[in-house]
């Protein structure tokens, strides 16, 4: 079959690999109806990680059931299923807390940008729709997966109420969705900070009410001025750099709450700063299988479109070309089909 290895810097090929088998009784594994290149991937792409070894690639997936472990109990062969980028048992206490993602037996798919995968711990990840789903809301309900989740998770981290004021740090794919989740949450005004038109123009049919396109200090004063020097209720953090970090921070009210969901490369902070802004974090890896159920079902009942947020789209043979259009700032997010 064909799948995706990263073997080092802006090295990304589509290769004949072997097809995945049941390992643990645990497993399942599935045909992809489609997968896609995430905003994350670009960082080893880009050489901020360092690969060591070649990488099989791609942790966002949905699909239909091939086969089932001897104790796998909630999905079976034949079923449409969405699972979470975090594989987790669903059962600890971490994630009866609804903290799927620090789950005790935690580990982080792979291997998803190809045609079939090996889910393990299949009846704490993977959630079956109720039907099968029409083939023009496969892209929305990959995006449930991570990017949906994820932007859904800095919302709800960010304590957004219905009528707050919402900034949004980040206008990649996590960014929009994050402002598509303040919206269905009820906010009432969503600042969205994006230099970039299509994604400003996509930022507002998620419900964005107003476009900032300064960044650093001009981007929290612009907020700041927006909100009658007050800064926003709830901020919700996308990207991960230092810089947005420290942006979210300063466009923060006194008793704000910030949700981070950017993977931080260099973040670093000043302890007189933060406590004296008397804001709150929460954030880290998204537990996206928390949320699952509820995003599956808006999609089904296409009360949202997440999947408009990919506007590339190329064979799975073509994965390189999907990573250097994302790399270029070409594509918001790529889908691949398989």
């Amino acid at each position: 079959m064909l799948g995706t290895v990263l073997y080092g810097p802006r090295d990304v090929r589509c290769e004949d690999i072997p097809e995945p088998q049941i390992v643990e009784p645990t497993d399942a594994i599935i045909r992809l109806s489609a997968s896609c290149v995430c905003g994350s991937d670009l960082w080893p792409y880009r050489g901020a990680n360092e690969v060591t070894a070649p990488m099989h690639m791609g942790h966002e997936y949905c699909g239909v059931v091939l086969e089932v472990g001897s104790a796998v109990t909630t999905v079976k062969p034949g079923q449409f299923v969405v699972g979470s980028f975090c594989i987790s048992d669903n059962t600890c206490p971490h994630c009866r807390f609804g903290f799927q993602s620090s789950c005790e037996q935690r580990t982080f798919m792979s291997g998803a940008q190809a045609s079939i995968a090996r889910v393990p711990l299949a009846d704490g990840t993977l959630v079956a729709t109720p039907e099968m789903p029409s083939e023009d809301l496969i892209p929305s309900l990959l995006a449930t997966s991570d990017v949906l989740g994820t932007g859904w998770y800095a919302a709800d981290a960010a304590r957004v109420q219905p009528g707050s004021t919402v900034a949004v740090v980040g206008d990649g794919a996590v960014g929009l969705m994050g402002v598509l989740a303040a919206k269905q949450m009820g906010a009432t005004r969503i600042i969205a900070m994006s230099r970039h038109k299509q994604r400003q123009e996509l930022a507002e049919e998620y419900g964005a009410t107003d476009i900032v396109a300064e960044r650093g200090d001009e981007g929290v004063a612009r907020i700041k001025a927006l909100t009658k020097n007050i800064g926003a209720d709830s901020v919700l953090e996308c990207v991960g750099t230092n810089e947005s970090m420290q942006q979210a921070i300063h466009c923060t009210r006194p008793g704000g709450m910030i949700g981070y969901v950017g993977v931080p490369h260099g973040v670093t902070f000043d302890g007189q700063s933060l406590f004296f802004s008397q804001t709150g974090m929460l954030g880290g890896p998204a537990p996206v299988r928390r949320f699952l159920p509820h995003l599956i079902n808006l999609v089904m009942r296409r009360q949202i479109n997440p999947g408009k947020v990919f506007d590339f789209e190329v064979p799975l043979k073509d994965v390189a070309e999907g990573y250097k259009a994302m790399d270029e700032r070409r594509a918001i997010k790529t889908l691949l089909r398989v």
